[in-house]
């Protein structure tokens, strides 16, 4: 073993030659044969070629395996980057559908966010005639999807040489799908809009309505147009629903008992003039304003000038008082008619005597108010008229407003101041009278009415019409008719009513005073002693009935319904009745019928400090005994023959009313005061 030498350094490289390796010879001393050694070289040879054949062929094989999954992703990002390139999910976020224009027409809201109007979306039918091959079988087929549909007049729709016609404006999803199923060439559909008006009659005369293009041609719809096209932003009215609700039931209650033909109502807040709630009867659904009848669409509140009857003493008390030489204890001469050549002006059941202010309110006396404006003149009565706005449009939003029918200044003599100042011979709307009574007791500021709301705190201009020491004497008078004249039933207790109620006969198409036809109403406000609200009720042509003594005077009519206003709306209106303090508010605002407050003495109350025009002496009156102070709620004294009214929805230009006499009434005769 220890003659076994390692290779020479010079020595040639095993099979470096390529040639099977060979054994080096072995050394002399080796002790193993040589042919051994020689076949165990040989094996060795042969296994490594082997491993080096596979691995060979692995790595061939792995070489191609990622040769192809890199052309793989190459052509993947390839198609991703240039073919096909697609937005990255991390830089952008979901997207969402995108949202539908908004639709053309704006919401309008009552005043505290109810929808009254909104504009939908839906689909219209429309038709190509041109394309239609039996007309008469496709509106047959029609008819039974949509019934409301006028065979007659669908036929020529469907007809050549018609090129094309809407069929319906608006369908349903339902009956969009019926029709598509007919399969019928030359029917189609497109978007449309819709107006709608979720409380049906509430407000419809307020709100009025759209024409099938969408544009407003009546009411709210038509003043605000433009600002209903352009901004998005819902239209808030001053109108309350809950206010409107309870208007037009009240109102609706009155009319069915006395088989009236009509009415209107509307409550206003008397120091933004807001109105609350505007009712007229018969009124109609506001979807359906195109097919209603001309008596539907009739706006008795803003539209119909009617003569104000007794209503009107107010205003003409409130001149007289306003002028600084008539007090509450001055008095005029009632004792004897007022001729003017073959006419007179007379009492109905009069005192025939000497009134003081308060009298002449509480009796409702022609004779009194007659020289209380005659006393006045013509010049400022018509000047104060005026300013009141009773001669005049008024600036409600509202484009069937109407303008009163008055005298011409050249045509305005003595008669119509004497006429005027009982509520004769002039022609005004309801809104008219119960804007003029707001500011009689809201302290003597005028104020446009609007039917859009007031921002909350935000006070609006308005005229002073009056000071406020009349404005405190109104209170009283009104509070006083109330208590002690015909309007008794419009009292609630705690809510402290003033108002005056008016009776007004009805002018033919002739301009002849119609026998038993009447329009009777009510004006006021409450509560006297701080006035936050105003109203007017108006009943056209009421019917006597046998509990009322076949009277259907306002004293009958319209101040139960006035009651009924106030005692359901002031809750809702944040008004609690003052139950634990009515003495002491009443005494607050009471007067005595001889003129003064409670306590004044009789003798200087019976005193007039304004001469009456009237060429006679005023007799001394018996001293009015002192009312308690809280009065009896007792059923309302019978008001005398009405003064006449017209109604004017007639054209401009007709003669004013003529001067009528007493006329005998033909109902029963009756007890107690004779108020109207």
């Amino acid at each position: 073993m220890s003659d076994l030498r390692p290779p020479s350094p010079d020595a040639r490289p095993v099979g470096f030659d390529g040639l099977p390796l060979r054994d080096p010879a072995p050394p002399p001393s080796a002790t193993y044969p040589r042919e051994s050694a020689s076949r165990a070289l040989v094996r060795a040879s042969a296994t490594e070629a082997a491993q080096m054949r596979r691995i060979r062929a692995r790595l061939t094989l792995a070489s191609v395996g990622f040769g192809v999954l890199f052309l793989a992703v190459a052509a993947k990002l390839t198609d991703a980057t240039v073919l096909s390139p697609a937005a990255s999910r991390i830089a952008q976020a979901p997207r969402l559908p995108p949202p539908e224009p908004p639709v053309s027409r704006a919401a309008i809201t009552d005043r505290n966010g109810e929808i009254l109007a909104v504009t939908v979306r839906g689909t219209a039918l429309y038709a190509r005639p041109g394309e239609i091959d039996n007309p008469a079988q496709v509106a047959d087929r029609l008819i039974r999807i949509l019934p409301h549909l006028d065979r007659a007049r669908l036929i020529p729709r469907l007809s050549p040489p018609r090129q094309f016609a809407y069929i319906d404006r608006f369908i349903t999803p339902r009956q969009q799908q019926a029709i598509n199923d007919l399969g019928i060439l030359g029917l189609y559909f497109e978007t449309a809009e819709r107006r709608t008006y979720p409380r049906g009659r509430d407000a419809a005369h307020v709100l009025g309505a759209v024409d099938v293009d969408g544009e407003g041609i009546a009411g709210v719809e038509k003043w605000y147009d433009e600002r209903l096209r352009v901004s998005p932003a819902s239209l808030r009215l001053s109108i309350d629903i809950r206010i409107q609700r309870e208007l037009r039931e009240a109102l609706d209650f009155a009319i069915e008992r006395f088989s009236a033909i009509g009415g209107s109502a509307i409550l206003m807040d008397v120091n933004t003039a807001e109105v609350l709630g505007m009712v007229s009867l018969p009124d109609f659904a506001a979807s359906d304003l195109a097919t209603a009848p001309a008596e539907q669409r009739f706006n008795r509140a803003v539209t119909g000038n009617y003569e104000p009857g007794s209503t009107f003493k107010l205003f003409t008390a409130a001149m007289a008082l306003d002028s600084g030489n008539v007090t509450l204890s001055s008095g005029y001469d009632a004792t004897r008619p007022i001729r003017i050549g073959r006419f007179q002006i007379n009492d109905f059941h009069g005192k025939h005597r000497w009134l003081s202010v308060p009298e002449i309110i509480a009796y409702s006396s022609n004779l009194g108010s007659a020289h209380m404006a005659m006393a006045q003149g013509i010049t400022r009565h018509r000047e104060f008229l005026g300013r009141l706005g009773l001669t005049s449009r008024l600036g409600v939003e509202l484009a069937e407003a109407a303008t009163p029918i008055v005298p011409s200044a050249r045509r305005w003599r003595d008669i119509n101041t004497m006429t005027i100042g009982f509520g004769q011979g002039i022609s005004v709307t309801p809104l008219h009278i119960v804007t003029g009574v707001s500011a009689l007791a809201n302290g003597g500021i005028l104020r446009q009415p609007t039917v859009l709301a007031v921002p909350h705190g935000q006070e609006r201009e308005g005229v002073r019409v009056i000071s406020e020491r009349t404005s405190e004497n109104m209170r009283r008078l009104m509070r006083i008719a109330v208590t002690d004249g015909s309007a008794r039933s419009a009292d609630s207790p705690g809510y402290f009513v003033g108002g005056k109620t008016g009776t007004a006969q009805k002018v033919g198409d002739r301009g002849q005073y119609l026998e038993n036809r009447r329009i009777s109403s009510f004006v006021g406000a409450f509560p006297m002693n701080a006035p936050r609200y105003a109203l007017h009720i108006l009943v056209d042509d009421p019917k006597g009935r046998a509990d009322t003594g076949g009277y259907a005077t306002a004293g009958y009519v319209a101040a139960p319904a006035a009651r009924r206003v106030v005692e359901r709306s002031a809750p809702i209106l944040g008004l609690v009745p003052e139950t634990e303090r009515i003495a002491q508010i009443q005494q607050s605002i009471a007067l005595q019928l001889g003129g003064g407050r409670p306590g004044a003495s009789a003798a200087a109350a019976r005193q007039p400090t304004a001469a009456p025009r009237a060429p006679t002496a005023a007799p001394t009156p018996a001293p009015a005994p002192r009312l308690p102070a809280v009065m009896p709620r007792t059923l309302p004294t019978v008001e005398p023959q009405p003064a006449p009214l017209r109604r004017t929805d007639a054209t401009d230009g007709v003669a004013m009313p003529r001067l009528v006499l007493h006329v005998p009434s033909t109902q029963p005769p009756e007890t107690g005061r004779a108020t109207r």
